[in-house]
């Protein structure tokens, strides 16, 4: 299987930036790309440096023929760290929209645009595996 033919990391990071306020370039190497979002405040009348958010983070890990996909649904807290945990009900369909929307956005990008393959990680459970609308 010949290797895929990537382009420059500085196209990469331009692309992903374009996508959206996801793509977080200080978390990000040339082999992997950390993408987040912070989809639900959890009190929205908090200071603005105070708040706290339910959402998800996602990993793109380049291989031979494209990238594998991981993501985590959690708790992103007031020092600005992520912690998987499960989000509560009424939250659920919020976080879960906004991956779906960005995944969308993801799968056309690397599919389509860069021509690669978009795979889950071997890792991530198979009810979990996300398609593209």
């Amino acid at each position: 299987m010949a290797q895929a033919q990537f382009p420059a990391q500085g196209r990469l990071t331009k692309k992903f930036t374009d996508i959206g306020p996801y793509f977080r370039i200080g978390q990000s190497d040339e082999q992997k790309f950390f993408f987040d979002c912070l989809a639900v405040c959890v009190k929205i009348n908090a200071e603005p440096e105070l708040r706290e958010f339910y959402g998800w983070w996602l990993e793109l890990t380049k291989t031979e023929t494209g990238f594998t996909y991981h993501y985590h649904y959690g708790f992103y807290d007031v020092a600005g760290h992520w912690q998987e945990q499960a989000i509560p009900k009424p939250h659920q369909a919020e976080v879960t929209r906004s991956l779906q929307v960005f995944f969308d956005k993801v799968s056309e990008l690397v599919e389509t645009t860069f021509e690669l393959d978009l795979q889950p990680s071997s890792s991530l459970d198979r009810n979990l595996i996300l398609t593209a609308a």
